[in-house]
C-alpha cells in the first residue's frame, strides 16, 4: 500500500501546484475549481492508502528484500456470473437521473442500490468467494 499511497500523494502535490499556477495565469474560476477537485480526488485515496499502510504488515511489493515466491499464492476470487453489478448500475443511474427529472426517482434508485449490496454480500458468503 505504500507505493500506491506515494503515487496518490505525488498526484495531489502535482495538482495543487498546477491549480495555483493556473489561477495566477488565468484567474478563471471553473478550471481552477476542476483542478483543485482533481487534487482532492487524488488526496482521498492517497490518505486512505497511507493510513492502511501504517497499520498492516508490509506486502511483498512494499519490501525491498522480497522475492518472487513471496508474492505467490491465491489472491482471491470475484464472482463472474452475477446480476448484482447490473442492479447496482441501474440504481446508480436512477439516482443520477433524479437530479434532472425529479427527486422521486432517487427512491427506487436507493432501493436498487441497497438490494444490490445485500445481494452481492449474500451471494459471496453462500459461494465462499473472496
Amino acid at each position: 500500500m505504500k507505493i500506491e499511497a506515494k503515487l496518490m500523494i505525488i498526484l495531489t502535490v502535482f495538482f495543487a501546484a498546477v491549480t495555483v499556477s493556473y489561477w495566477f495565469v488565468s484567474y478563471e474560476h471553473a478550471g481552477t475549481t476542476m483542478l483543485a477537485f482533481s487534487g482532492i480526488f487524488a488526496l482521498v485515496p492517497g490518505a486512505y492508502y497511507w493510513w492502511w499502510s501504517r497499520r498492516m504488515h508490509p506486502r511483498p511489493e512494499d519490501r525491498n528484500d522480497a522475492t518472487l515466491s513471496d508474492g505467490a499464492g491465491a489472491l482471491g476470487v470475484f464472482a463472474t456470473d452475477t446480476i448484482w453489478p447490473l442492479v447496482l448500475a441501474a440504481g446508480s443511474t436512477l439516482i443520477a437521473v433524479a437530479f434532472v427529472f425529479g427527486v422521486w426517482l432517487a427512491i427506487p434508485g436507493i432501493g436498487l442500490c441497497l438490494l444490490a449490496l445485500v445481494g452481492v454480500t449474500a451471494e459471496s458468503r453462500h459461494r465462499g468467494l473472496g
